[in-house]
């Protein structure tokens, strides 16, 4: 992922999530450092962005930040592709597990991570910005590698 790929990064990231990360989110992950890639298919007009993941490093860890998958793409195994090559990223930088957190609401997304082996390992109670004001937890998970 680059600079010049944000402006489809946000619109894919508004289009799938109800509290979507900001263009300057990514803009502060890419100068951060952060491990960040992109997927296209090369479809119909192009090569379309299908999905992206960003990492943080940290000791012997890495943190996945953001995992999208356009809904275009969704129920074909792109997710699990995603996180195959987030997995390897994590390998190439001699961490021993992926932490993330999600949403409890997000169903399909801890579906996804449970199947691929990621294992519920606590909750950040009000997390996330939720609707009319609330605040919703998150699950931490964990993959070992």
């Amino acid at each position: 992922m680059t600079v010049a790929d944000l402006d489809e990064v946000v619109a894919l990231e508004q289009s799938v999530y109800p509290h979507p990360w900001t263009r300057g989110n990514f803009s502060d992950s890419l100068d951060a450092g952060y491990h960040a890639w992109v997927l296209r298919d090369a479809g119909e007009s192009g090569r379309q962005l299908a999905g992206y993941f960003l990492l943080m490093a940290a000791v012997d860890e890495v943190h996945l930040l953001n995992v999208s998958v356009a809904a275009r793409c969704q129920r074909q195994g792109l997710g699990h592709y995603l996180l195959d090559k987030v997995a390897a990223c994590a390998r190439g930088l001699d961490a021993e597990s992926v932490l993330l957190e999600v949403r409890p609401s997000n169903l399909r997304a801890l579906h996804v991570y449970q199947r691929y082996g990621f294992v519920d390992i606590g909750r950040r109670k009000a997390y996330y910005p939720a609707h009319n004001g609330q605040r919703e937890d998150a699950i931490v998970m964990r993959y070992v590698l």
